[in-house]
């Protein structure tokens, strides 16, 4: 039997948060099997949100969720991280709404997990086995996911600057390849952009140290530059992981994605979720179950 998992101990940092600007303290603490990851606002008597597709309320530079007026922002880097260390339960205390952006990757969120240890529980470890082809798009924003004996991930970004261009890379979530392959990918933006968004409240923590600041001559303004040639790719890779984490337990299932953003991938959970002839929950891998 695959078993759950959570944290062997509470572990906590601190930082601001990338659109509020936000001083943050978080801390992630363990949980019992069949918690999922539930978010707690220790400055608004512990309300809980949890990590579910009902409740997400915005997705335009960063997920939201939010419940009975209570929010909490930026949820995508901390979720794509727990499943990328195949955490499956994990309670996250949070002092403000936005949690923090440290260093614009999931990196620093790894190496929390890393310093709390993983703890397996007595309960099998449930999964969302997808059975068919679904897909969403808007335009040429593109995304689905098919039947697959693993959670794997197919994505395709597509900018006019020249420093991306057209990026593609594959990823499957096995064998500690979130850690070693996309984890350190930082978020990135636009020079030319940056007065609009902080003019529309956003943004109002970012800065040098997390992001990747594309100029419109066709640079970075990062001193240290790039930490890979496809960082910008990778670092979708996190977005998708993380918004997808929003199933509520590990997926088994291919996805393609192409120039896709956090809208499409929140919207690509809640079209399977609406179709139970899409999915179904299994307490182990099939492996050798032909998909439909």
């Amino acid at each position: 039997m695959i078993r759950q998992t959570t944290l062997r101990q509470a572990v906590s940092t601190s930082g601001y948060g990338l659109h509020t600007g936000e001083p943050v303290r978080m801390t992630l603490r363990p949980a019992p099997a069949y918690t999922g990851f539930v978010f707690r606002r220790t400055d608004l008597n512990n309300f809980e949100i949890p990590a579910a597709p009902e409740f997400v309320a915005r997705v335009s530079y960063a997920t939201t969720l939010m419940r009975q007026g209570v929010m909490i922002a930026t949820v995508e880097h901390l979720l794509a991280s727990l499943v990328g260390s195949h955490v499956d339960n994990c309670i996250i205390e949070i002092d403000s709404l936005e949690v923090p952006i440290l260093d614009g990757s999931a990196e620093q969120f790894i190496e929390m997990i890393e310093r709390a240890g993983i703890a397996q529980l007595e309960a099998p470890r449930q999964y969302l086995r997808v059975l068919k082809r679904v897909e969403v798009s808007d335009g040429n924003r593109r995304m689905s996911i098919g039947p697959a004996s693993q959670f794997s991930i197919s994505c395709l970004i597509e900018f006019t600057h020249p420093m991306i261009g057209t990026q593609r890379r594959e990823i499957e979530l096995s064998n500690g390849q979130f850690t070693q392959e996309v984890a350190s990918a930082r978020t990135f933006g636009f020079l030319d952009e940056i007065e609009a968004l902080r003019n529309s409240g956003l943004i109002r923590g970012g800065s040098l140290d997390n992001a990747v600041v594309l100029t419109p001559e066709g640079g970075v303004m990062n001193r240290e530059g790039l930490r890979f040639a496809d960082e910008f790719v990778r670092h979708k890779i996190i977005d998708i992981i993380g918004d997808l984490a929003l199933f509520g337990m590990p997926v088994l299932g291919h996805v393609e994605a192409e120039r896709t953003g956090h809208g499409v991938h929140t919207a690509l959970v809640s079209r399977v979720l609406r179709d139970d002839s899409a999915w179904e929950i299994t307490d182990a891998p099939l492996l050798s179950r032909p998909a439909k």
